[in-house]
C-alpha cells in the first residue's frame, strides 16, 4: 500500500520580493550621484601593493610579499565562503603609518587614500624602475553577509566602491524567504555602532548614505514568517506520516485476519 505525502503551497506577493520599486514608470531616469566614504589607510592595515614595470626581474622582487602566502582561512571576494587556502601576506602598516618595501625602504602611507598611496609609492619607484604602475588594495578589510541568503560568508572589501546590492550578489542573493523590506546593516567605526534598517524594494535606497559598504559592515537578512509557517507545516506533516503508515499497516493486518 502506498504512502500519501502532504504538501503545502506558499503564495508569494511579488511586491515583497521585487527590488527597487517605484511609482515612476519612466523608461529612463537619471539618479543623483552618491559619493562613497573615502577610507584612509590606518595602522595595522594590510596592503597589497602589486607593482608592474618593464623589468620582469624587478617585478618579482617587489611583488614577493603580495604573492607569497600563508596557509590560513581565506574569504574570496568573488565566489564567497570561507575555505582553507593561501592568503597573501601583503605589507603591514606599522604604528608610524609606514610600510617597508624592497629597495625603496619605508614609505609613509598612513592617512592616505589608496590612490594617494599608489602615487607616493610610484614616485619612489621611478628611481629604480622604468614606467612602473602601482595598484594598492586592502587585504584585511571585510564585510559579512548572514541570514536568508544563498551563500552567507565573510568577503574581502577591496575598496570604497562596493555597494550593498553587489554584496548581496556575492552572497548569491536573498532566498525567496528573505525579508527585502527590512534588511539590517550593522556598522562599527571606532567606538560608534549603528544599526540601520533598509528597504531594498524601494528605489529610494539608491540615494541612501548606506548604499556603499565600509570595513567591518555586517548585513543580516531576516527570515519571513512565511518560511517559519511553511517549516512548521512540513514538520507537522512529517510527524503524521508514521501515524498514517501505522494505521495502514493495522488495516492490512486486520483484513488478512478476516480472510
Amino acid at each position: 500500500m502506498g504512502t500519501t505525502f502532504f504538501s503545502s503551497c506558499v503564495t508569494v506577493d511579488t511586491r515583497k520580493i521585487t527590488y527597487f520599486q517605484s511609482a515612476d514608470t519612466l523608461p529612463y531616469q537619471v539618479l543623483p550621484p552618491i559619493t562613497p566614504h573615502v577610507t584612509r589607510i590606518m595602522q595595522d592595515d594590510i596592503l597589497a601593493v602589486p607593482v608592474s614595470s618593464l623589468s620582469e626581474e624587478s617585478n618579482v622582487v617587489f611583488n614577493f610579499p603580495n604573492i607569497n602566502a600563508l596557509n590560513t582561512s581565506v574569504y574570496p571576494g568573488v565566489v564567497g565562503g570561507a575555505q582553507m587556502g593561501r592568503q597573501p601576506l601583503g605589507y603591514l602598516v606599522d604604528p608610524s603609518g609606514q610600510i617597508e618595501m624592497p629597495l625603496i625602504g619605508k614609505v609613509k602611507v598612513g592617512g592616505l587614500t589608496l590612490e594617494q598611496a599608489g602615487d607616493t609609492i610610484k614616485a619612489k619607484l621611478l628611481n629604480f624602475l622604468k614606467e612602473p604602475t602601482v595598484n594598492v588594495r586592502y587585504l584585511n578589510h571585510k564585510f559579512t553577509v548572514i541570514g536568508e541568503v544563498n551563500r552567507p560568508a565573510v568577503f574581502n572589501l577591496l575598496d570604497d566602491h562596493t555597494s550593498l546590492p553587489e554584496a548581496l550578489g556575492m552572497a548569491g542573493d536573498l532566498t525567496i524567504y528573505g525579508m527585502r523590506k527590512n534588511v539590517m546593516l550593522i556598522r562599527t567605526e571606532k567606538d560608534k555602532r549603528e544599526v540601520v534598517r533598509i528597504d531594498l524594494t524601494s528605489r529610494d535606497f539608491f540615494n541612501s548614505p548606506y548604499y556603499y559598504l565600509r570595513n567591518n559592515d555586517v548585513i543580516y537578512i531576516d527570515v519571513s514568517k512565511g518560511k517559519v509557517t511553511f517549516t512548521d507545516q512540513r514538520v507537522q506533516q512529517l510527524q503524521l506520516i508514521p501515524i498514517f503508515t501505522g494505521i495502514a499497516t493495522t488495516v492490512v493486518v486486520i483484513l488478512n485476519l478476516l480472510k
